[in-house]
């Protein structure tokens, strides 16, 4: 298996999560903060037709994750918070401390009007007013069909984590958990399995990088 250096963070491999998981220490990451598949084939959704379709068909969202893979994350980390909990429930211990994404959109789209995120702290309930526009999304460079907004992230990281911690996200996608942990000053690694998402994520960080707001922040190292 993939086993865990010192030099760990601040990494995003193009690998399956479940093999870098194997290989890393218990409790060794302060947070993860992950969107794996829901089991709603939403690889196969498409936007657009012709010259503006959009999104290549993939099947990557066929089943949710399984046991094994739960297990293993609550093994190599402190505290989860986990996307789209509701469908998780049968690996997932009740918790109290839901975060309600309200995405503002008011039924005007095919998409929920808002997302259950579970998490394993001890607070209350709270709500995260982040607007999303569907498959416009809130992110102007939209490179997957469910790409979650930068700003929900960094909402996430400013109620739950705090600087220099070490964050972990086992389905990268698009990247925005990695552009937040960075933009606020956490390291992180993250785990994406499919090549196109993963060089997709490479050219849109190195974007980020580029900024103003971002270029005194550690560069991330991608390992394929």
């Amino acid at each position: 298996p993939h086993l865990i250096k010192k030099n760990q963070m601040n990494k995003v491999y193009l690998m399956d999560c479940m093999e870098g998981m194997k290989g890393t220490p218990d409790k060794y990451y302060d947070l993860a903060v992950v969107d794996p598949e829901y089991g709603i084939d939403a690889g196969n959704m498409t936007m657009g037709s012709g010259k503006n379709k959009k999104y290549t068909k993939k099947d990557w969202d066929k089943n949710i994750p399984t046991e094994e893979y739960f297990t293993e994350l609550f093994r190599v980390s402190k505290n989860q918070i986990v996307c789209g909990g509701n469908y998780f429930t049968k690996f997932l211990p009740p918790t109290k401390s839901w975060i309600f994404w309200d995405k503002g959109i008011n039924g005007d789209c095919s998409f929920a009007d808002g997302e259950l995120i579970w998490t394993s702290f001890d607070t209350v309930l709270r709500k995260a007013d982040v607007r999303y526009k569907g498959f416009l999304g809130a992110d102007a460079d939209r490179i997957h069909i469910t790409q979650k907004p930068i700003k929900l992230y960094d909402w996430i990281f400013a109620k739950y984590a705090t600087k220099g911690m070490k964050i972990l996200d086992t389905h990268a996608g698009s990247m925005s958990s990695v552009i937040s942990a960075m933009k606020n000053e956490m390291q992180i690694t993250a785990y994406e399995i499919d090549s196109d998402y993963f060089n997709a994520g490479k050219k849109r960080i190195e974007t980020y990088l580029m900024q103003g707001d971002m270029f005194q922040q550690p560069k991330i190292e991608f390992i394929s």
